[in-house]
């Protein structure tokens, strides 16, 4: 057995315990959380804040060949196009990156990872990783005679990443057709965990497009010699058009949601569905050079968590990145409410909240060590350190 020593230890499920003593079994599992030793175990004191391993409900390991590459708010439009004129290289330069990032993330105190996957590129890095993943399998079609093909696709993807945790999901309002949702949700009622995801409110041209049919969405499909005539303006925005096509009988996540505004909140809130909202602020910043209004969400009883996305939109793979960027733009909210967010909340979505996500005697949560910190205000200099 080991001990460690700090200044506080954050449990998630309670209290923070100042000068609090973790004690671990050589696997990893926690088998004591308390402000005194175990007899015989030597403690190593440590600055700062003990914590569990951090939960990324949402990235892009497949994109991270992308680094540096996409301009920075430019919006979504500029965005998508840049990463499918640059994403199609060799496979070695993709898992190259691929592995180098899952890397990257288990270094930053990342012990879980709901990622996108739109491709078979990444399977062997995650088969490999000491990272648990969950791989949300894209489906892409916004045409409607294309529905079938496209479902069936994202059906064929699925089966290579077993036995891995896999699911088939909406990529998006704007590349999803009514009759692609209505595929994907007749296979979620039916089968036991799918866990779903979709891109949500990223951009208000995601709005103009569903409630008027305007914005650069048109000059998109355009590009890429997608009729799309025969869809209507639905008079209302892409979240409270799609919400109704999505599965009751699965946990739900809605991802980024940048310009979701306080009436969408309650008509998601009308609803029979499991939602649960996930924030990636520095991916918003670089697309759209602004944050979600994540304050209307405080109070509201969802279920929060936090995401990098790719490199192909950020700097690093880091939540605690996700989390100083919040802390700079909202101070008010505390480091214990955002630890949740980063930890326990994740864990609940992904289901495996039974091992990680807390500092309880008998989960194998991994352990972080937050460091530099201003009292208990994240800053800048913040970093984060995995001791387990």
């Amino acid at each position: 057995m080991k001990s460690f020593r700090a200044d506080y230890v954050f449990p998630v499920s309670a209290d923070p315990i100042k000068n609090g003593v973790i004690t671990v079994d050589d696997y990893g599992k926690i088998v004591s959380i308390s402000t005194y030793a175990q007899p015989g175990v030597e403690v190593e004191q440590l600055s700062g804040i003990i914590c569990p391993g951090f939960v990324n409900t949402h990235c892009h390991v497949e994109l991270s060949h992308l680094q540096g590459k996409t301009p920075k708010g430019s919006g979504l439009v500029e965005f998508i196009k840049a990463v499918q004129s640059l994403r199609t290289v060799d496979d070695d330069i993709i898992q190259a990156a691929a592995a180098e990032a899952d890397k990257q993330m288990y270094d930053n105190g990342i012990v879980a990872v709901g990622d996108i996957s739109n491709s078979a590129h990444s399977i062997a890095i995650k088969k490999a990783s000491k990272i648990y993943y969950h791989t949300f399998v894209e489906a892409f079609s916004f045409l409607p005679a294309n529905a079938d093909n496209a479902f069936q696709a994202a059906i064929e993807l699925q089966k290579q990443f077993k036995p891995l945790s896999a699911s088939v999901v909406p990529h998006a309002p704007y590349s999803v057709s009514k009759e692609l949702f209505k595929l994907i949700k007749n296979y979620s009622d039916t089968h036991g965990n799918n866990l779903l995801s979709i891109h949500n409110q990223e951009c208000e041209d995601e709005n103009k497009f569903y409630r008027y049919k305007n914005g650069k969405f048109l000059e998109l499909y355009d590009g890429f010699g997608i009729d799309i005539s025969y869809f209507k303006p639905q008079a209302r925005n892409s979240i409270q058009s799609v919400i109704p096509l999505l599965s009751n009988k699965q946990k739900v996540l809605l991802v980024h949601n940048t310009c979701t505004n306080l009436k969408d909140i309650y008509f998601v809130k009308r609803f029979d569905r499991n939602i649960n909202w996930c924030f990636c602020p520095n991916a918003n910043l670089h697309i759209e050079g602004r944050l979600p209004k994540i304050e209307l969400f405080l109070d509201e009883g969802f279920n929060i968590t936090l995401g990098t996305d790719s490199l192909a939109s950020n700097d690093k793979l880091s939540i605690l990145s996700e989390m100083a960027t919040i802390h700079q733009k909202f101070p008010s909210i505390p480091i214990g409410k955002m630890l949740e967010w980063a930890t326990i909340n994740g864990a609940r979505f992904l289901g495996i909240d039974d091992e990680i996500g807390t500092l309880e005697p008998g989960k194998t949560p991994g352990l972080n060590l937050i460091t530099n910190l201003d009292g208990l205000k994240i800053i800048p200099d913040t970093q984060v350190k995995r001791l387990l």
